[in-house]
């Protein structure tokens, strides 16, 4: 998370955030997008913690065409980001999206660093390397 990389564009990655180990795959798993990094001491204990926006899966199955979950950014009921502060220890790995371009054309403008505010729904690529592969099924 870099609200400024290399003093141009904002950069947020997205994580898997494993929130129920006891289940496998995306069943105990759930993708966020990291907003920032901070941690903060309490009672001499130290606390690295991340700001994120979560994302909602589409349905509860992969998608029948391409096997892959869909997943679009969460939003409470007053239309706000649903946005939370967490424990580091709470994501698993970095997380790759595909955006699920429709049938418009994209515009030809558009940034790469613009993609998740652009685009409402993804897939989260199981495709990107054997890891996520193990996990995104």
């Amino acid at each position: 998370a870099c609200p400024s990389w290399r003093n141009n564009y904002p950069w947020y990655d997205c994580v898997f955030i494993n929130i129920n180990p006891e289940l496998e795959g995306m069943a105990g798993m759930t993708i966020a997008r990291v907003i920032c990094f901070f941690s903060f001491q309490s009672d001499h204990t130290l606390y690295p913690c991340a700001v994120v926006h979560w994302f909602d899966t589409v349905g509860d199955a992969p998608d029948e065409d391409t096997g892959l979950w869909m997943v679009h950014l969460a939003f409470c009921a007053n239309h706000t980001p649903d946005i939370t502060v967490i424990h580091i220890d709470a994501i698993y790995r970095a997380a790759h999206l595909i955006p699920i371009y429709g049938r418009h054309s994209v515009p030809p403008d558009i940034k790469y660093y613009h993609s998740y505010d652009t685009f409402r729904a993804f897939y989260v690529d199981k495709y990107a390397d054997h890891h996520a592969f193990e996990i995104a099924f």
